[in-house]
């Protein structure tokens, strides 16, 4: 996937979820956030950051921010991004030839984020975004996330069901050691994604080649449950 108009940043503060100042030539820019998660450990002041000018005159900002420089890592952190990298590497064939793949699709009454067909069965798979790391290791969630939950015990009910069921961890930077459940924060999440896996849902990490304007995913990473 590929961003346009990339142009680089020092981040100077977010005062709330939805934005960031960011010096950009010089100047004090307000720029949306394009993830709501806390991102703590990415947004340190001074930090450097691309942004993604947008061609749209009548936005209230006029930058998107993408990435950010951590240490010698290059992350996205653009929550948008995992969801368009994994259809590319789905048609890609990442996990090998599939049929009929679309995008959020509903079950009943849930909803998934992307639906194929792999041989004969019927399978649902739901990607996460990953920008927490720590020394090479990577960990999920960063904030408690009852959404994510949700999804796991969703996907675990239809691997009961005899459905093909996958969660694939976008990691949104390159050269880790592996992933694993963030306890400390979520130990809820954890657990479900512990039972998930028993059932016979698909626990996949993958990270990614980065760029200041691209993201495309690439090696396959170690899950440790």
């Amino acid at each position: 996937m590929f961003y346009k108009n990339i142009v680089p940043g020092r981040f100077l503060s977010r005062p709330n979820r939805f934005i960031a100042h960011i010096e950009i030539d010089g100047q004090d820019t307000v720029c949306h956030v394009k993830n709501t998660g806390r991102c703590r450990e990415l947004l340190t002041p001074g930090a450097s950051v691309w942004c993604e000018k947008s061609d749209n005159p009548t936005r209230k900002t006029g930058y998107d921010l993408i990435a950010v420089q951590k240490g010698a890592r290059l992350i996205n952190m653009d929550s948008q991004a995992p969801n368009k990298a994994a259809q590319e590497w789905l048609a890609g064939g990442g996990l090998g030839r599939i049929e009929n793949l679309r995008a959020e699709t509903y079950y009943g009454s849930s909803r998934f984020d992307f639906s194929f067909e792999k041989g004969e069965k019927r399978c649902f798979l739901e990607v996460k975004g990953v920008t927490l790391e720590n020394g090479g290791i990577c960990a999920f969630p960063d904030a408690p996330t009852e959404r994510g939950t949700k999804h796991l015990r969703e996907l675990t009910a239809l691997a009961k069901e005899g459905f093909g069921a996958y969660v694939l961890f976008v990691i949104q930077m390159s050269d880790v050691s592996y992933l694993h459940p963030n306890d400390d924060t979520d130990p809820v999440f954890g657990a479900a994604l512990r039972e998930a896996a028993k059932t016979g849902v698909q626990i996949l990490a993958m990270d990614c080649l980065v760029t200041s304007d691209t993201m495309t995913i690439q090696n396959p990473v170690e899950v440790k449950l």
